[in-house]
């Protein structure tokens, strides 16, 4: 890319992020964009299709290395399961994790929470739950398979109890703490949370 495209490239990109944390993705204005980036409209869509797309282009990257370092994490949950105190402990560990990782990419964690309706990523967080949800059957089956008893549970309730877990890992973003707020929040969610899942796999 010619270097004179690729700065209007990475103004429009800036203010596309600037305007959708202060606008959302419905209110966003591209005419404001283009003048924010100093570029015409009609230069704007020579850089990306639609608002839409501008909008991937910011929070898709992140999403690609959150799911490769999901799938990281689940498999060291499935390698700690013959050791069943480091399977615990990878339990408890859990919200530290996720909010490490939302405060490395928080403003791209705040468009898809907060500012994201009208797009294909306003239901983040249910994808999110459902993700959550999946992974920790398959580690209750796991379990199981393993011999542990894992008491019957209605798996309507295990939905609600995830999709809350999850949601109770967002809410920072929603209220804009800071990090040092996030982090000890985590350690808090883990606190709360980890007793009644340890219960659930039999841990206790």
């Amino acid at each position: 890319m010619p270097r004179d495209k690729r700065e209007s490239h990475e103004r429009i990109v800036a203010a596309a992020k600037e305007e959708f944390l202060t606008y959302g993705f419905e209110n966003a204005s591209m005419r404001r964009i283009a003048a924010n980036a100093q570029i015409t409209v009609s230069g704007l869509y020579k850089h990306f299709p639609g608002k839409e797309e501008m909008f991937a282009h910011l929070v898709q990257p992140m999403l690609d290395e959150f799911a490769l370092l999901y799938q990281q994490k689940e498999k060291e949950e499935y390698d700690a399961i013959e050791e069943l105190g480091a399977a615990a402990a990878f339990l408890n560990e859990d919200a530290v994790y996720a909010m490490a990782f939302i405060y490395d990419h928080f403003d791209e964690f705040k468009l898809l929470v907060c500012r994201s309706q009208g797009t294909r990523y306003e239901e983040y967080a249910h994808t999110l739950a459902e993700m959550e949800e999946q992974s920790s059957l398959r580690y209750i089956e796991a379990l199981r398979r393993r011999g542990d008893h894992v008491p019957d549970f209605d798996r309507r309730e295990f939905h609600l109890l995830v999709s809350s877990n999850v949601e109770a890992v967002l809410q920072p973003i929603r209220h804009d703490f800071t990090r040092e707020a996030a982090m000890h929040y985590a350690e808090t969610i883990n606190t709360f949370f980890s007793k009644g899942w340890k219960w659930l796999c039999g841990m206790e």
